[in-house]
């Protein structure tokens, strides 16, 4: 080889046993993971572990894998049971073994439920190192593909038009089987497939059944909603002695809709609206800590409205409140606003931003900086917080929402790959997004702690 190079030699010896600890820089990723892991309480998840059988691989390397896989964007078990030969790093959280694939994708499913109690546990100990202080937090949702197909699924309008069809063939197969018998001759398995058109039926009858009881909990909530907004109309009236202006609430529809639908894969997810058009999947919801940028309260919902969120992000908040302080502020855009939610806000004691209306782009620096007139001493609650949004102050806060949650999920999704959701079912999806929360959580400690 030509000495103009550096000399490459593959097949030098090393005189001592080489070192993980020495291939891996003192303030990586991988090191913050183990350290933060084992100082974890992950007693209940030591405690579900019986005697007897082959020795386990105990649970921190485990949760270290999947953490540090989460946060580096390798979501399947196969390619981080690869991981632990191919990379420097896993290998390090390893400690130089390699569970199979199998082993990972077991702990991560069977344990599910108790690493969810592990997202307080982090959210304490970044209190602790001085790296978060509970304050204001900015809501938002995003559309997260469900491990299902939408081509797998099947509408209220599409199951009617196939029980009929089926319904016929089975008719059909029924007389041509009579007259089979009496010829003694037919070139068709009528019963194979009377069988098929029969379990077929028997799915589509389950499949109906779902979209009813789907359809009768959209009603039942719709007709909350309707006799709230009478309710409300009603006393305006009373209170203005005025018609209320506008036209009057429309009551809701019960039973199900020609395009309600359930999906053959996982039947919990739903079609929803999104940048990519319609997607089978859930809504997923993160409250940001608008200082640092940790996720302080995380849940999905099979709704694809947002406007029902405040109040399971409320209850979120209230449950780590004696541990990490109150939230004081709640920033959301006008996806979530409603009367009641500003309501709800106001009880917890929280100062409610939700966006009243959609704001217009390129606004005029008069529009911007104009100062709004005196809020009424008689406004209620919702008026007090449009009121507060049109200040120079409240402004400025709430400019803070797509800087802070809008970009934590940029980040998921674009950086960290998270775009499909990779267990099915809605509790199995909860769970896997609680642990993105944390392995998003854990980078951000990782960040600001230097």
């Amino acid at each position: 080889m030509s000495d103009k190079f550096r000399a490459i030699n593959r097949d030098t010896a090393y005189l001592l046993p080489p070192s993980l600890q020495d291939w891996l820089p003192e303030k990586h990723l991988a090191r913050f993971v183990v350290d933060i892991v084992d100082q974890l309480d992950l007693s209940e998840l030591i405690n579900r572990y019986g005697g007897g059988g082959k020795q386990p691989y105990h649970p921190a390397l485990l949760l270290g894998l999947l953490f540090y896989g989460y946060a580096t964007g390798v979501f399947s078990s196969r390619k981080l049971e690869q991981a632990t030969y191919d990379s420097v790093a896993f290998r390090f959280i390893s400690g130089d073994t390699h569970p199979d694939h199998d082993t990972i994708a077991t702990f991560r499913k069977r344990f599910l439920p108790e690493l969810e109690g592990l997202f307080l546990q982090l959210l304490i100990m970044a209190k602790v190192m001085g790296v978060f202080k509970l304050g204001k937090v900015s809501l938002d949702g995003t559309r997260i593909k469900a491990n299902a197909s939408k081509h797998k699924a099947m509408s209220w309008g599409y199951a009617n038009k196939l029980e009929e069809q089926l319904g016929k063939e089975v008719k059909e197969l029924m007389r041509r089987a009579e007259a089979a018998d009496a010829e003694d001759d037919s070139d068709m398995d009528i019963p194979d497939e009377l069988a098929r058109r029969e379990d077929r039926l028997a799915a589509i009858k389950k499949a109906k059944a779902e979209i009813e009881k789907r359809a009768q909990e959209r009603f039942e909530a719709e007709q909350a909603e309707y006799d709230a907004k009478l309710k409300q109309r009603k006393e305006k009236e009373e209170k203005t002695g005025k018609k209320a202006r506008g036209p009057e609430p429309k009551a809701p529809e019960a039973g199900p809709r020609d395009k309600d639908q359930v999906n053959f894969t996982d039947d919990e997810s739903r079609i929803m609206p999104s940048s990519e058009g319609f997607i089978q999947g859930y809504n997923a919801q993160a409250a940001v800590d608008i200082d640092s940028h940790m996720i302080a309260e995380n849940h999905i919902t099979q709704q694809s409205n947002d406007k029902q969120e405040v109040e399971p992000t409320l209850k979120g908040l209230k449950d780590i409140e004696e541990p990490l302080g109150k939230t004081d502020g709640l920033l959301a855009d006008a996806g979530y606003f409603s009367a009641s939610n500003v309501g709800h806000c106001e009880e917890a004691g929280i100062t409610p931003y939700i966006s009243d209306h959609r704001e217009r782009h390129n606004q005029t620096w008069g529009d911007r900086f104009k100062t709004p007139p005196a809020c009424p001493e008689d406004a209620d609650a919702v008026i007090q917080m449009a009121h507060r949004l049109r200040t120079q102050e409240g402004r400025a806060i709430y400019a803070k929402r797509k800087s802070t949650v809008e970009t934590v999920f940029g980040i998921i999704k674009e950086v960290m790959g998270f775009r499909r959701f990779h267990l099915r079912g809605y509790d199995a999806a909860q769970g896997e997004w609680n642990l993105v929360c944390m392995a998003w959580n854990m980078k951000r400690m990782y960040v600001l702690n230097g």
